[in-house]
């Protein structure tokens, strides 16, 4: 019997060493699989016409106008860092604006339907050709689409002058016409899994719909509106955050880090995860001081925070370029914990958990897809240089000081010119020296240093 029992035991050591070594092998074949497909992404230009069709039409227009992240991209981060000190000046009462909107409103506005709007439009106008195949949008009819967004912000700011009906129309032009391109390119290529995209950007329109229903006299709704594109932002954050950054994370671990833990695949916690964040949002939108809402807030942070939790950001720390995407996805759980526990307990200023998603969030995550994207597809190195780290630095500065700002008492306005110094630095420096390379051909050779 006992030698049955050591027999069996043995057996079961065996089984459990074979179970351990495939595990590990699997893992392995994983990294190589991951380390493999980075090679493959840097075949020369002449290896990679044989694989893949060109998706980039030869033109004679400037390179600005030759993918969509270009002009945009640029556009609003110069917009993000002149509008917040023009903002300042207003609510310390050394500035007017010939506007139609309280200051307070259109302070958001510009930042959800101006500068946040053109970076979704980089980021989509260059990320669809890649889902469905087909060709992007370049040259004139992309010149068009930025024209019609710079009109909206001129609109807006001199909508006194213009009257409401006229600003009203300018300023919609664009993210109507930005959701039929959009519509378009996905439905003709049948790319059904981003379908949620047409409502995402459907609620980006009905939310500046709601602010202009509000300066035409119709309907008290602006703040309604402003909410809705904030909320709309989040969940952009939260459905392409949750793609990009346990991706690139994946990624960057198999090529540089090889036998840690990989980020865990997804699963049906990341859905729930996403439908928690969408329902939150959508509720602190529709009615924000309720204490349903606050509980759907605080049950929206916690799923982002275990959500964050398994894609191994830990060990992602000396690469501030992928660093950054965990540090803006921390700050929409923070932000939504925070938001959350005001509604429920009302301890903190409610402007404090708000700047935790807008500045926290929304502005770490613009700049970390912006910076990733530009030097990506520009040709230079994926990693982070000086200005990018100094971008990255006053971002999560301008974050922090802001998130503070309300507890600054007698320094609150010190607080929040620093606060919106470093906010207009970050984004600042990306467009004079992310502008550069913007509006360069794409680099061909190996000679790009980083930024």
């Amino acid at each position: 019997m006992k030698a049955v029992a050591r027999k069996a035991g043995g057996t079961s050591l065996e089984h459990r060493l074979q179970s351990d070594n495939f595990r590990i092998a699997e893992r392995d074949v994983t990294a190589q699989i991951y380390v493999l497909r980075d090679k493959a992404s840097r075949l020369s230009p002449k290896s990679a016409s044989m694989t893949a069709t060109p998706r980039y039409r030869t033109q004679t227009e400037p390179a600005v106008l030759s993918a969509g992240f270009r002009p945009f991209f640029l556009a609003g981060s110069v917009w993000a860092a002149v509008a917040i000190p023009l903002w300042l000046e207003i609510y310390f009462g050394r500035a007017m604006l010939p506007t139609l909107l309280q200051p307070t409103v259109w302070h958001a506005h510009e930042m959800v339907f101006g500068f946040a709007a053109a970076t979704v439009a980089g980021f989509l106008l260059t990320a669809i050709p890649n889902w469905t195949g087909r060709m992007p949008l370049q040259g004139g009819p992309l010149a068009l689409l930025v024209g019609l967004w710079a009109i909206g912000r001129i609109a807006v700011l001199c909508s006194e002058q213009l009257r409401a009906p006229v600003a009203a129309v300018a300023d919609l032009s664009f993210p109507a016409v930005f959701l039929a391109v959009i519509a378009r390119e996905i439905l003709a290529g049948r790319n059904w899994r981003n379908l949620p995209m047409l409502g995402v950007l459907g609620l980006l329109l009905a939310g500046n719909v709601l602010v202009h229903l509000e300066a035409l006299g119709i309907a008290d709704t602006a703040a309604i509106g402003n909410r809705l594109g904030i909320a709309t932002l989040l969940i952009l954050i939260s459905l392409v955050g949750g793609r990009i950054v346990p991706s690139f994370t994946r990624n960057w671990l198999a090529k540089n880090r090889p036998g840690h833990p990989l980020p865990m695949p997804e699963s049906d916690l990341d859905r729930t995860a996403l439908i928690i964040v969408v329902v939150g949002v959508l509720s602190w939108a529709a009615s924000a001081e309720t204490w349903f809402t606050g509980w759907l807030m605080l049950a929206a942070g916690a799923a982002v925070a275990l959500r964050l939790s398994r894609w191994r950001g830990f060990y992602a720390l000396r690469e501030p370029l992928l660093l950054i995407l965990h540090v803006g996805y921390g700050w929409l759980a923070v932000g939504l914990l925070l938001l959350g526990a005001d509604g429920i307990f009302e301890f903190l200023p409610a402007t404090a958990a708000l700047h935790a998603l807008t500045v926290g969030a929304i502005g770490t995550m613009t700049l970390a897809v912006m910076t990733r994207a530009s030097l990506g597809h520009t040709g230079r190195p994926l990693t982070a240089g000086p200005i990018t780290k100094i971008i990255y630095g006053l971002i999560t500065a301008a974050a922090v000081l802001r998130f503070l700002s309300p507890l600054a008492s007698d320094h609150l306005e010190l607080t929040l010119w620093l606060a919106g110094a470093a906010w207009s630095g970050a984004f600042g420096l990306f467009a004079v020296f992310y502008g550069t390379a913007l509006a360069q051909p794409r680099v061909r050779d190996t000679s790009a240093t980083p930024i």
